[in-house]
């Protein structure tokens, strides 16, 4: 039996607001601005460990992905418009019904499931997602090497994460909380990963961290690519050797 890596009061929490999910002035509007520019260093990453040309609108036909801790499907969607046969896994029950639902409304195949990730048939997978997941899970350690079990040889892996600084304290916790940017419990701020910690788990779980990038507020467009890790950043891995 593998470690269970649900935090039951995180994914109660996260399930309570499943029906606003895809509202993106609701209570995950920060989801919906954080998402195109995770997409855009996704998509950046999958054009250079696969050799595809930039102007390919469907670069992952013919390939397997899976994001896990899902949500109601805001990544999930774009893979599988990118050409992806998608599964998406999430703890919370509600949040997999939103995901399923919508995804009908929207004409996409994505396969569904709720739980944990261990308990999904045995399968691996291309391309390998996790935003904003691994800080909320009971063992993060037994997370990662959950995750590199179900990177197909040759595979990417992607993930984001809050940093554990002093300036995301203030900001992604205490203000962003204080002024309903987010809802309140979201985030734990002693749950969060430093960029060398998660490293030294990824590493620990056989894979091999390939690029880092910030993922940082831009007055102009609300989060660019780039320049400071303090609040958050992105991480793309393969298997070591």
């Amino acid at each position: 039996m593998s470690p269970a890596t649900i935090n039951p009061n995180e994914a109660a929490h996260f399930g309570a607001l499943a029906a606003d999910w895809w509202d993106p002035r609701g209570s995950s509007a920060m989801l919906h601005k954080l998402n195109p520019v995770r997409l855009a260093y996704i998509r950046q990453q999958i054009d250079a460990h696969w050799h595809i040309d930039t102007r390919e609108r469907r670069p992952l036909a013919g390939r397997s992905a899976i994001d896990v801790g899902c949500g109601a499907g805001l990544l999930a969607e774009p893979l599988a418009r990118l050409g992806a046969k998608v599964t998406g896994v999430d703890a919370a029950p509600e949040n997999i019904a939103a995901a399923r639902e919508h995804a009908t409304g929207q004409g996409l195949a994505i396969d569904y499931h709720a739980g944990e990730l261990a308990a999904l048939p045995a399968a691996s997978f291309d391309l390998v997602t996790s935003m904003e997941v691994v800080e909320h899970v009971a063992d993060p350690a037994a997370f990662i090497a959950e995750l590199a079990a179900r990177l197909a040889p040759g595979g990417l892996m992607i993930l984001s994460t809050p940093n554990r600084t002093a300036l995301s304290k203030l900001l992604l916790v205490e203000a962003a909380e204080r002024i309903g940017a987010v809802p309140r419990g979201t985030h734990d701020w002693d749950q969060f990963l430093k960029p060398g910690e998660l490293t030294e788990l990824m590493e620990g779980a056989g894979l091999q961290v390939i690029d880092r990038t910030g993922l940082s507020p831009s007055p102009a467009k609300g989060f660019k690519l780039g320049g400071s890790e303090a609040l958050n950043y992105l991480v793309a891995a393969r298997h070591a050797g």
